[in-house]
Order: structure tokens, then sequence, then C-alpha cells
């Protein structure tokens, strides 16, 4: 079956369109044009601010003038992710989707892009709607989510009018999610010498892959592997026992995502390749303890290889095997009042070479209440500025803080015991999203956040259940039919 012959053909139709269309996070060009001739072909009200933010509005329908103006959120941008054993640009090609037959929405080894597409989607279709008595509808796409909020921080006041805001961006059906954490970013950058490789040593790379990675909110605390910790490992347990000389070391891509993929490239002395392998091969076993139930499909490998060009000088190398080996990652603190909500966690995401003698660590933090997340990323500054690093904050984003007495909630819950004949789970949610923001230029918004369910989120497994869909959309209508006056 194709995707646009899925019911909710509502929906379904526009999410087809939007699979066709490139946009990973930063180069939503296409997508900004593709939603400014929906607009216009559909005759409706839109503008665009100088960030890239889209605002297109449907008018009351006749008889609910009345009723308060709803504005309805979703981001334009999506992550690309995808296994690096295959060829896609995603910046030119479109996302190979297809329809499964367990009833899930896959793709082909790349990530899918429901988070957020899904949500655009349906606010196309409300906006679209003929035989929907709605009222005032503000359609809100933001520019950048995923990578740093940059549409959410850079709207202006006076963008919108909507007292209620209804956030399309959640992933599992039959939660309301009513609070979310906030955030910031991390940023060590080592600077190192080049030095000439010994020519009567021998190159190694090793390498790690197929691990499950996933949405650094979403899944912090599932235990997953991180790639860049435990190639990290080997590099240290092999300097301790025969020394190496590091050359290149890179791992992960995204600063929301858990690192799924890192290599390594070093050399040693010839004589100790044979050592070299048995310790190789006892830290794969000891990985496969730690991690096989979670982590069934890791690869990790070695091979030798051609001399590197340079290996970098021994203070550096020390100082960045080091302070990895002792960065905090993970969740760091629960809730203490909501089950099973990570309350502050950190993420190390990233690790990269840039220019020429520069390396590059990219970490994010997130909580629930601000001193806990400034606190864990001070904790990750220290141990990164301890070790020589020069280290930067960017920007961060606010929490938004639960309100169990929203009126948009009430008629949320009403809504979905109406249609499911079951009470909906209601909670925060550890990823962070983009309310907090909303919240400081528009203070007086009443927010809920719902969706379909989606799992894998930020990785090539990325899928979207397709009853839930349906299930997304009937709660969604019937929430703007019963918006208060």
């Amino acid at each position: 079956m194709k995707i646009k012959e899925l019911e909710p053909k509502e929906i379904f139709k526009y999410f087809d369109e939007i699979l066709q269309i490139p946009r990973p996070s930063k180069k939503e060009e296409k997508i900004i044009a593709y939603m400014k001739e929906f607009a216009q072909t559909n005759k409706l009200e839109y503008k665009i601010d100088e960030i890239g933010n889209v605002l297109i509005i449907r008018e009351a329908s006749k008889g609910m003038e009345n009723k308060k103006t709803v504005i309805i959120q979703s981001h334009l941008d999506m992550v690309p992710e995808k296994r690096t054993d295959l060829e896609h640009n995603f910046e030119t090609d479109p996302i190979k989707a297809f329809v499964d037959t367990d009833g899930w929405i896959k793709t082909n080894g790349t990530t899918l892009g429901g988070d957020d597409g899904i949500g655009i989607a349906a606010a196309m279709a409300i906006l679209v709607a003929k035989d929907l008595q709605l009222p005032k509808i503000e359609a809100l796409f933001t520019v950048d989510e995923e990578t740093g909020m940059t549409g959410a921080f850079g709207i202006k006041d006076g963008f919108m009018e909507g007292k209620i805001l209804i956030n399309l961006d959640s992933e599992d059906e039959g939660e309301l999610f009513i609070g979310s954490a906030g955030g910031i970013d991390t940023v060590a950058i080592f600077n190192y010498t080049k030095e000439p490789v010994n020519e009567n040593d021998i190159a190694i790379e090793i390498s790690i892959d197929k691990l499950h990675g996933g949405h650094s909110g979403d899944e912090i605390h599932k235990g997953y592997g991180n790639s860049i910790q435990l190639i990290n490992r080997i590099l240290w347990n092999t300097y301790q026992e025969i020394g190496l000389r590091l050359s290149t070391f890179e791992g992960g891509k995204l600063r929301n995502a858990i690192p799924k993929d890192a290599k390594a490239i070093f050399t040693i002395e010839k004589e100790k390749f044979n050592k070299f392998k048995v310790l190789f091969e006892k830290q794969k076993t000891n990985f496969i303890n730690e991690y096989g139930i979670v982590e069934p499909n890791m690869e990790l490998e070695f091979k030798q290889v051609n001399f590197p060009d340079f290996i970098i000088d021994k203070a550096t190398q020390y100082s960045l095997i080091w302070s990895i080996y002792a960065a905090p990652h993970g969740e760091q603190v629960w809730d203490k009042q909501m089950d099973d909500l990570v309350q502050t966690s950190t993420n190390l995401a990233t690790l990269n070479y840039i220019g020429d003698n520069q390396i590059r660590i990219g970490t994010s933090q997130r909580s629930s209440i601000d001193s806990s997340k400034m606190n864990i990323a001070t904790k990750v500054r220290t141990v990164f500025e301890l070790a020589g690093a020069d280290v930067s904050h960017g920007e961060p984003y606010p929490g938004w803080k639960p309100n169990t007495d929203s009126e948009i909630l009430k008629i949320t819950e009403t809504a979905y015991e109406k249609l499911f004949n079951k009470k909906p789970i209601v909670r925060a949610i550890h990823a962070g999203l983009e309310c907090g923001l909303f919240l400081q230029k528009y203070p007086y918004l009443d927010m809920i956040s719902f969706g379909p369910t989606i799992k894998g989120a930020h990785t090539p497994e990325e899928k979207m259940d397709i009853k839930t869909v349906e299930m997304f959309w009937d709660l969604l209508v019937e929430v703007l039919i019963n918006t208060p006056e």
C-alpha cells in the first residue's frame, strides 16, 4: 500500500509529499517554499519571518467566531541520520519510506522525518478541511528545532495572536504532555600539534557501528552504548598496556542523538601487535557482556591500515582520552515527583576534527530544573577545562513547567476519554520541546502536546505506527471543535 493511500488520507496525502522534500536542520529552504505555495494555492493568509518561521491562518468557521484562536505548532526540519553504509544526501534526496506489513511506516536506513513531518501534515490537513467547523487556527511551523531551536528562539512578539497552543511534536499515543526539559549545549575544543608517524610502527583502525543510538531526550536512560565512550575505553586500555600514538578519533553526528558509530586510527609498535589483538578481543567480550542485551547488532572491528598523515602530540592525546573517559553521560537525576521521568541528563554526542589542528567535542545537557541543568553543564565543563580544552556553552533554552490546572488539558482529557473510552496518561517529557521558549514571549499561552507513536526517532530505525496516526487526527479534531470561548 502506498503511504498516500493510508487512512486518514487527509494527513497521509501531505506526509507523502513532505517525504519528497529535503529538509535537514538549517537547510529548510525547500520546505519553506513548499509551505508558501501551499498557502497561496489554498488562498490562506500567511507570513514568514526573517528567520524562516511560517504562520498560516485559517479563519474561524461560521458560528465559531467567538471561540479562542488556537495555534497548532510543528517544526519544519528533520534529523538527517542514516546507516553508515548507505548513500543518501539529505540535502537533495527524498526519504524512501514504505508501508510495512506490521502496520508501521519505515525506511531503508535513514531517519523517517515523522519527527515532525506528521505534525506538519496534520496542521496542513486542518488548514484546508472543508467539512470541519473550527475556530480560528494559526498554524505555526518553526525552523531548526533539532539543532538549536533557532526558530523558537527568534520568534517575535506579535507574530501570532492565539491564546492556546497545541504542540504536535510528541511521539507517544495515549500520553498528553504538559511539561518538558530545558537544555544547553557544552562544546570543548582541544588544540593539537601534528607530529610525524614513526615508520617502525604499524597503523590500526578500530571501529564500532550499529549501536542503537537514539533520541538523547527520550532514550538517554535506556542504557544504550555510547560509541565514543566505547572506542575511548579501547584506546585508554591499549595505551595503559602497550602504548599507542593517536592520529584521528571521530564519532557521532548530532547534538541530540546518542552516538551510534565511531572510529579511531592510531599506531603501535610492530612487535606489540599480537598483544593488541588479545586486548581487543578481551574488550570486545567485555562490551558484549555489558551491552549485548540492549545492543544485539553491535559491530566492533579492527584492521591494519596504511600510515596516517600524522599523529597528534602526546600531551593532547593524553588530555583527550582521559577527559572523555571522565566525562559523564546518561541520566544523572530522576524526577522526584513524576514516575519514570528523567530530571537531568547529559549526552556526550559528537567528536570530530575541525580546521587543521582542532578537535571538537559536542555535548548537550537537559533538565526540568534550571539549576540542575547548569550544574551538570558545569560538571561537563570542568572535566574538559581541567584537561586544557577551551569550553563554551550555547544559549540555554528553558523548560516548560507543568500546569495541571490547564484548561486545554482538561478539554483534551475529556476528548480522549470520549473517543477511546480510556484515560490518557498525563506527564512531562525529558525531551526538549519549543513550548518553554514560546512562554518567554507569550507568557499567557495555555499549552499541551500530543502526537502519534514514533519509535527510534533520530535514528535510521525511526518508524511510525499507522493506526495511532488516525487516533492522533481524531483527537486533534475533537479538541479543536471543543475549543473554549
